[in-house]
C-alpha cells in the first residue's frame, strides 16, 4: 500500500518548491490508489508564524492538492502535528538510551564552539569530537540536574547508502556525519529524529521530497536502523533554480503560491507548470489536466538535474488556460481582479461576452482585467502613439462625426451590420476601411490594439459606442485631445 507524506513547517507562505513537492506526492499517491498524509513539522515553536499553517493548507487546496489524512481531517495515524506527538518521541528516545544507541552529551555551548574553532584552524570540517560518548549511566547520575542533549552513536567506520529511486545509490561516509543531536536540552526532538519516527509510525512507504533534504536522509536512516525500523523508499526531486541557475529567491520575482495568485496566475496553469519542472510526460504535451497527470505520473520520469524556472513560460501557459477553460471559470477567476481595480461591471455589457472577446490577448488575470476595463469605463485619455497616428489628420474629427451619425441610424446592431456600415461609409468618403477602423477604435477604447472592432462594438452596444465616438470627435475638432500618461 502506497502511503506518502508532505511535511511542511508552518514558517511562512507556500513556496513553489514546496507546492511542487506536494504535487508530486499527490500524483504518486493517486496514481497508485494510495494515501497522502499531510504532516505539520512544528517542533521548532520559535520559528512558527501564526496563520501560516492555515494559509499553507488553503494554498494547497487552491491547486487541487488534497490529502487523505492530516491535522484538519484526522486519520488512524495521528496526531499529525509534531508538537502533539511528544510522548511518542520520548518513548523512542528512552528506547535509544536503554539500548546504548544514544547517549547524553553535557558539553556546553562554549566547549562546542571552541572545538569548532580549533577544527577550522586545522582545516577540518566542524564536527562533534565525542567528548561525552564514553560516559556511562553512572556518569550521567553524577551530573544530575545539568542540561544535556541526546546524541546518536554513529558508527565511526563505514558508510550509509541511500537507495534513491531517482538518483540511484548515494553514499555517505560515517566519518563526516558525527554523532548528531536527537533531542535538545529542553526536550524538543530534532528534525531528523522526529521525521524518522513519524515516517515509521505513520507507515509511510515512500518519502518523496526535495533534493535539499538528501543530506538529511543518511541521518534518518541511521535513526531508523538504531530503532530497528524498516526503511521507506526515498526519492529526492531536483531543485528549482532561477534562470541564472542560482537559488530561486524574491529577486527573481514571485516565489510563493499566494504571490502567483495575486499576479493573476490560474491555479490550473500553475499546477501544469510545476508538474513540468523536473518531470516529463510520456507524450510530447505541455498542456495537461490534473487527471491526465495522475494517469501518467511515474518517478522514473523525474529528472535528476535541476529544473529552471521561467516566468515567461508560466505566463504563456497561463494564457493558454485563459483560452481553454470554460468561460464561466474565467469569469469567476477575473472578478476579484475587477473588484480590486474598482471596475464596476454591473451596468455594462454581460461579463461573459466581454471575457470571451478579450481573453485571447491576455496572459494573466491582471492583464485580462485591464483589457476589459474600457467596456465599462469610457476612456478619459488616449494613447499618445494613437493620437499622433490617427487623430492629428485634419479631417479625422469630421469623419468621426460621420461614423457616429451612420451608427446612430442602424436598425440592427451586430457584426455584419457594422461591417457593412463601415464599408459603405469608407466608399462614400473615398477611404480605405482601415482609415475609419483605427480612429474609431482609439475613440472607443483609448487604445490602438484590442479585439476586432466590429465584435467589440457589437458587445459595447449602440448608445455607448455613439457617445464615445462623438466625444472623441469633439475633442479632435477642438484641438484638445487628452493624452494618456
Amino acid at each position: 500500500m502506497v502511503r506518502v507524506r508532505y511535511a511542511p513547517s508552518p514558517t511562512g507562505t507556500l513556496h513553489i518548491g514546496g507546492a511542487r513537492t506536494a504535487l508530486f506526492n499527490f500524483l504518486f499517491a493517486r496514481h497508485h490508489q494510495g494515501t497522502m498524509v499531510l504532516r505539520v513539522e512544528d517542533t521548532d515553536q520559535a520559528r512558527l508564524i501564526p496563520g501560516s499553517e492555515a494559509a499553507m493548507m488553503e494554498g494547497l487546496r487552491s491547486l487541487g492538492i488534497v490529502w487523505d489524512e492530516g491535522p484538519d481531517v484526522g486519520g488512524a495515524y495521528g496526531p499529525y502535528r509534531q508538537s502533539e506527538r511528544r510522548d511518542l518521541y520520548r518513548r523512542y528516545l528512552s528506547q535509544l538510551e536503554a539500548s546504548g544507541r544514544a547517549y547524553r552529551c553535557y558539553c556546553t555551548p562554549a566547549e562546542l564552539e571552541a572545538d569548532r574553532q580549533r577544527q577550522r584552524a586545522q582545516g577540518l570540517p566542524p564536527r562533534y569530537v565525542g567528548r561525552c560518548r564514553s560516559l556511562t549511566p553512572a556518569d550521567w547520575a553524577e551530573r544530575e540536574g545539568l542540561p544535556y542533549v541526546l546524541r546518536l552513536k554513529v558508527p565511526s567506520q563505514g558508510r550509509t547508502v541511500v537507495q534513491d529511486l531517482i538518483r540511484g545509490a548515494v553514499e555517505f561516509e560515517h566519518a563526516v556525519l558525527d554523532d548528531f543531536v536527537l533531542c535538545k536540552s529542553d526536550g524538543t526532538p530534532v528534525y531528523n529524529f522526529a521525521a524518522a519516527v513519524d515516517d515509521y509510525t505513520m507507515a509511510i512507504s515512500h518519502v518523496i521530497r526535495g533534493e535539499e533534504h538528501l543530506s538529511n536522509t543518511p541521518k534518518q536512516i541511521l535513526v531508523s536502523q538504531a530503532l530497528e525500523f524498516p526503511l521507506p523508499a526515498y526519492a529526492h526531486v531536483p531543485m528549482i533554480l532561477a534562470p541564472d541557475r542560482s537559488k530561486l529567491s524574491k529577486r527573481h520575482g514571485a516565489t510563493s503560491v499566494e504571490e502567483y495568485r495575486a499576479q493573476g496566475i490560474l491555479p490550473e496553469a500553475l499546477v501544469n507548470y510545476l508538474l513540468l519542472l523536473g518531470w516529463s510526460p510520456p507524450e510530447e504535451r505541455e498542456i495537461m489536466s490534473l487527471a491526465e497527470a495522475i494517469g501518467w505520473f511515474d518517478l522514473a520520469r523525474v529528472q535528476k538535474t535541476a529544473a529552471i524556472y521561467d516566468l515567461k513560460k508560466l505566463e504563456w501557459m497561463n494564457g493558454q488556460y485563459l483560452r481553454l477553460l470554460p468561460i464561466e471559470r474565467v469569469v469567476d477567476a477575473v472578478r476579484p481582479f475587477l473588484d480590486a481595480r474598482g471596475i464596476a461591471v454591473q451596468a455594462g455589457p454581460p461579463l461573459d461576452q466581454v471575457v470571451a472577446l478579450t481573453r485571447e490577448r491576455a496572459r494573466t488575470l491582471v492583464e485580462l482585467a485591464e483589457n476589459l476595463r474600457f467596456f465599462y469605463e469610457p476612456p478619459q485619455a488616449y494613447e499618445a502613439k494613437g493620437v499622433a497616428k490617427y487623430f492629428e489628420e485634419p479631417a479625422v474629427g469630421e469623419r468621426l462625426e460621420r461614423v457616429a451619425a451612420a451608427l446612430e441610424l442602424l436598425a440592427t446592431w451586430d457584426h455584419d451590420a457594422l461591417a457593412q456600415t463601415f464599408d459603405r461609409l469608407a466608399e462614400e468618403l473615398g477611404l480605405k476601411r482601415a482609415q475609419l477602423i483605427h480612429p474609431v477604435r482609439l475613440a472607443v477604447t483609448g487604445r490602438t490594439v484590442g479585439p476586432g472592432l466590429f465584435e467589440l462594438l457589437a458587445v459595447l452596444g449602440p448608445g455607448e459606442t455613439v457617445h464615445r465616438v462623438r466625444r472623441a470627435a469633439e475633442a479632435v475638432l477642438a484641438g484638445a485631445v487628452p493624452i494618456a500618461d
